[in-house]
């Protein structure tokens, strides 16, 4: 459910927050965590790649299972908690021997369920199955690319890609971005949608909530001085007098600068 703040002070007006129902409010599972890295946006060479990051409230890494590979034992949902690095649910998995592990929460997912993994689970929202027992026109999430590599495809909020079809060693799946894509049939995807759907619509409010995420300001190149920017400088509110450029000089709008991937062959149909 979203809840609308009030107006109290400019930083409140707007802004709104979700209130989710039986959401462990305690310390996250201390072997399952881990202390990342604030990096910055920077590589490995220690320069800026991705601008506009840094900074940011500490948090800690969780150690989420994405493989799902501990086939045939069930598992009881024990508790259902936020994740500071992503923006759906996790909930930990009590094992019967004993082992606990975070997954992606589905939707609908309540404290007390009972799932399972492997090629003899059932088909129900939670379970992780290959792609060939899972029937055609289902929703799934957390798909492998690879046998045995983990899930890769639809792990965000409110995400899923819908199994169109199967022929021979490969499924033909249809992703949230409109892309049709063939994926092995022995890859294997969990059933159902991401849960956390109303993630999409809360607002963020102020400007100083996404510097507790880490997002740094993006200056206008117009507001630039020239030196800066090719949009820069001029009297008043002057246009770039250019295309829509990067502040390197490249078009900004409509240049294709993807190199080709040797995944290229496996999409079916083109994002729109």
């Amino acid at each position: 459910m979203i809840r609308q703040m009030k107006p109290n002070a400019p930083a409140q007006r707007g802004r709104s927050y979700l209130v989710i129902q039986d959401l462990h409010k305690g310390k996250p599972m201390k072997s399952l965590v881990g202390r990342g890295e604030n990096t910055a946006g920077r590589n490995v060479n220690g320069r800026i790649t991705a601008r506009h990051r840094g900074g940011g409230h500490k948090s800690l890494i969780r150690n989420v299972d994405f493989r799902r590979e501990k086939h045939g034992m069930k598992a009881v949902v024990e508790r259902i908690e936020r994740d500071p690095g992503r923006s759906c649910l996790i909930a930990l998995l009590a094992y019967g021997d004993g082992e606990r592990r975070y997954i992606l929460a589905p939707d609908g997912l309540k404290i007390g369920d009972v799932l399972m993994s492997g090629p003899q689970a059932e088909v129900v929202s939670g379970n992780c199955l290959p792609i060939s027992a899972i029937p055609s026109g289902m929703m799934i999430h957390n798909v492998e690319m690879k046998p045995g590599q983990g899930g890769q495809i639809a792990r965000s909020a409110g995400a899923a890609v819908q199994l169109m079809a199967k022929e021979g060693d490969y499924a033909f799946l249809k992703l949230p971005s409109g892309e049709t894509r063939k994926i092995p049939v022995a890859c294997y995807a969990t059933v159902g949608q991401v849960g956390n759907l109303d993630w999409e619509n809360v607002s963020i409010g102020s400007a100083g909530r996404n510097r507790w995420r880490g997002r740094m300001p993006h200056v206008r190149g117009a507001a630039m001085n020239p030196v800066d920017h090719p949009h820069g400088g001029g009297e008043g509110k002057a246009g770039a007098g250019r295309p829509p450029s990067s502040p390197w000089g490249q078009k900004a709008k409509g240049l294709k600068t993807r190199r080709p991937q040797a995944s290229d062959k496996w999409i079916v149909t083109r994002r729109k």
